[in-house]
């Protein structure tokens, strides 16, 4: 690996990628520390940061609200610096049900979780990447705002292997086992280790790519040899190798008596509180609890919720601020990257509340010690003490990130496909639903596709039920259709199974249709979120990947959202025609490929099985099903397919909810 970034692309800089990049490097040399890049859909954002990272030569973090948008990113920057470390922190569970009570039906939910072994090697590669203090982007969801291992922790629970020095080889294993290594002599998975006469072998609890096999003479390290796991083959020789630990979560055993006090000195003060309160049942229950806790912490190591007495474990003080990803960052020489920050910004600044409100309850009722507090993801205002230098990117920033950057906006408008934004039209709202039938006729006989939008999910239903009756191919789309539904209906779509899509919300990330040209919204003048000027803005985007690009605005009034939205996607449209014309460019809708909902035929068969027993489950074929896109999901992952893999899992928790319900009712 390279020590510094370099970007490995036949690519250049088109349309305003070239400005604004320069903008960007610029203004982070002139410490200009928060800046906006306003970028249109379409306009190659991601490559305009990669630039970016190889003119400052700083340890990138990319932060993103969405596990599928981070696999994204993740793929997009591998590919751009295939010589530097790429590194994807998501969070580790497929499946996460927190802990929780509910007072008013006294119900106890205990923390169900499901962990992708995968994901967690992943995690592990980053922060190992970083503690190693190589040239490093990670590309991260909001989980990294949540606690990991203390920096400190890390770096002490390490092993420097040196050729030709002394190592006692029986020392060394109790070493492995220390850092959570296992044996394993039948197989070297990673975070396991066997021993085979002289030659120990390690598998890095980071990868699954190579082993390490140490060659001993004697005590004499005589070779350390790094093998391929599939070929047996010898890749590299090192003089020098460094084994962290096999899992992210590592404690300090030095601090284990201090931390048992702490916490039995803890309960003791609790038990005595709830008695003074009258709350038998409360200091009875946190006694109880916290004292199996603490047995299974001395005899395993280890308790079911651990996590919750991470203070105590760290020997942190009260309402101190966690270790994070953050911490592996050093203070004043990386660059912070937050995509999409319109959606980003305000799911951070939520998190904080909606875990600490949890958390509370469980504190109130005696099920968990106050200190479980603490075991937190970090405060809005920890998340921006901990910034250098930002990048805020969206196309529709929120004032927030405006007034942040002191209005340092950098605006990428041109597209170098030079597709234009959309032409916006005003219809009479009264007759919306005669004249949107009109319009899908032209629409149906350029064989040009159509979304519409509605409020209401009753209004969507009728909506379609209407257009099906007028002899339109049609199905609607809204939050309560499961994501396995969704994506086949885009792709039905694409593929002329339908003509139009009847939505409530298609904002959605990754909702690129090239084949939609008309996006009507229906009742445009209503106040709300979704009738806001951003919102309007994004929606119109979803016309913008078609030469015909064209959104119809049913309304009786023109409301100051409108107009802002209206106003903006004009400018941005005189632009791109500028832009165009001096460029000699003839802008062309972009084709893109029907990703396909499984990949064979087998397995659209079992969907088909699926979809045909939604309404009664048919157990023998879902659970065919199931199986199938499990193994698929499984490949995807292994093969760093992550947007895929996501994918394919959020299609089985649902179709595992559904028959686990099923057979509830039976």
């Amino acid at each position: 690996m390279l020590n510094k970034f370099k970007l490995t692309t036949e690519m250049i800089p088109k349309g305003d990628q070239d400005k604004a990049i320069k903008s960007l490097t610029n203004n982070i040399k002139k410490n200009i520390n928060q800046q906006v890049l306003l970028g249109a859909t379409g306009t190659g954002k991601t490559f305009t940061i990669a630039n970016v990272i190889q003119n400052i030569q700083q340890n990138t973090l990319v932060m993103v609200h969405n596990k599928t948008l981070a696999a994204q990113l993740y793929s997009e920057f591998k590919d751009l610096f295939k010589e530097n470390h790429v590194e994807y922190f998501v969070s580790y569970f497929d499946f996460y049900q927190p802990e929780a009570y509910i007072p008013r039906s006294d119900t106890y939910i205990e923390k169900s979780a499901m962990v992708n072994d995968e994901i967690e090697m992943l995690r592990l590669s980053t922060i190992n990447s970083l503690a190693s203090n190589k040239p490093t982007i990670v590309v991260a969801s909001v989980a990294a705002i949540y606690a990991s291992v203390a920096p400190s922790d890390f770096e002490m629970y390490r092993i420097v292997l040196s050729k030709n020095t002394e190592r006692n080889l029986k020392q060394l294993q109790y070493d492995l086992v220390r850092l959570l290594y296992e044996r394993n002599n039948i197989e070297l998975k990673p975070g396991t280790f066997r021993l085979k006469g002289d030659v120990l072998e390690i598998a890095p609890g980071y990868t699954d790519a190579f082993t390490i096999r140490v060659s001993f003479l004697g005590n004499t390290i005589e070779d350390i040899t790094l093998i391929d796991s599939l070929t047996a083959e010898v890749k590299e020789h090192w003089d020098t190798y460094v084994i962290v630990p096999a899992s992210e979560y590592i404690m300090n055993k030095d601090r284990w008596n201090e931390s048992m006090k702490r916490i039995k000195n803890e309960m003791e003060e609790r038990v005595k509180y709830f008695k003074s309160q009258n709350k038998l049942l409360e200091a009875q229950r946190i006694e109880e609890r916290t004292k199996h806790d603490i047995e299974s912490l001395q005899e395993l190591g280890y308790c079911n919720g651990i996590e919750n007495y991470s203070r105590h474990l760290e020997l942190r003080k009260e309402n101190s601020t966690p270790y994070t990803l953050f911490n592996y960052f050093k203070k004043n020489d990386w660059l912070m990257v937050i995509d999409e920050c319109h959606m980003t910004i305000p799911q951070i600044r939520g998190m904080y509340n909606t875990d600490r409100s949890r958390k509370q309850t469980l504190v109130d009722y005696g099920f968990r010690l106050p200190s479980a507090l603490d075991n937190r993801p970090l405060n809005f205002q920890e998340f921006n003490d901990k910034l250098n230098n930002v990048i805020y990117v969206s196309a529709t920033p929120n004032d927030y990130e405006i007034e942040k950057s002191n209005h340092n906006v950098v605006e990428q408008i041109a597209r170098p496909t030079g597709l234009i934004d959309p032409v916006i039209e005003i219809h009479p709202a009264k007759y919306q639903v005669d004249d949107l039938v009109e319009e899908l006729v032209k629409q149906i006989k350029k064989k040009e596709k159509t979304f519409v939008n509605v409020l209401t999910i009753k209004m969507a239903e009728n909506l379609t039920d209407y257009l099906k009756k007028q002899k339109i191919k049609v199905m609607y789309m809204h939050n309560e259709l499961k994501t396995l539904e969704r994506a086949q209906i885009i792709n039905d779509l694409r593929r002329g199974k339908y003509d139009v899509i009847v939505g409530i919300n298609l904002l959605r990330e990754g909702l690129d249709v090239p084949e939609v040209s008309l996006v009507a919204i229906f009742d445009a003048d209503k106040p709300g979120f979704f009738r806001s000027d951003k919102a309007l803005i994004q929606t119109f985007g979803r016309a913008a990947r078609n030469e015909h690009g064209r959104v119809i605005l049913y309304a009786d009034k023109t409301t100051e959202a409108m107009k802002t939205a209206i106003a903006e996607t004009e400018r941005r449209r005189n632009y791109q025609i500028a832009y165009n014309k001096k460029h000699h460019i003839t802008p062309k809708t972009i084709i893109k490929p029907i990703r396909e909902d499984i990949s064979s035929k087998q397995d659209a068969k079992a969907i088909e099985a699926y979809f045909l027993h939604k309404n009664k489950v048919d157990t023998k074929k879902t659970t065919k099903a199931i199986n199938i896109i499990r193994k698929e999901m499984l490949q995807a992952a292994k093969q760093q397919e992550y947007e895929r893999a996501a994918y394919l899992r959020d299609m089985l928790i649902e179709m595992e909810g559904d028959q686990k319900h099923a057979k509830i009712e039976d």
